[in-house]
């Protein structure tokens, strides 16, 4: 009877769980637009171009966040070694870059996630060792 009851109450965590998934999906599609769309044509009519440099930068940064979660499977999959001391996507407080960052001071990027991580540094030079917090980094290359 017990576990009977735990099963159902997992389906229904499941479920909500996709509930809210699908909410967000919604509202996101249909209000980023008009938001983003909305902050851009405001910092150009009151000519903040260095608050419209860090707004972008801002919703970057957050969209790079939320990839490193939706994309965790996949990421780990693709960019990263099958080693026990790995580094792996998924933290919702982290960016791509700094999980690469990470992994290429521990020599655990497959050669895919090697060129990547030679790629976004060749945009922004050091771009994945700088993307790894200070305290973090300094852990990484003291091991």
């Amino acid at each position: 009877m017990e576990n009977e009851i735990q099963t159902k109450e997992r389906k229904k965590g499941i479920l909500t769980s996709f509930l809210l998934f699908l909410i967000a999906i919604f509202l996101l599609s249909v209000t980023a637009p008009i938001g983003f769309i909305f902050a851009l044509l405001q910092k150009l009519f009151t000519r903040k171009i260095q608050s419209l440099r860090d707004y972008l930068l801002e919703v970057a940064l957050v969209l790079d966040q939320a990839g490193n979660v939706i994309m965790q499977h996949f990421l780990n999959a693709v960019l990263l070694k099958k080693d026990p001391n790995v580094y792996l996507f998924g933290n919702k407080k982290e960016t791509i870059s700094s999980v690469i960052g990470k992994n290429s001071l521990t020599g655990n990027l497959t050669s895919l996630g090697q060129f990547l991580d030679s790629f976004l540094n060749a945009i922004d030079k050091n771009h994945t060792l700088n993307s790894i917090e200070e305290n973090i980094k300094n852990f990484f290359t003291s091991n």
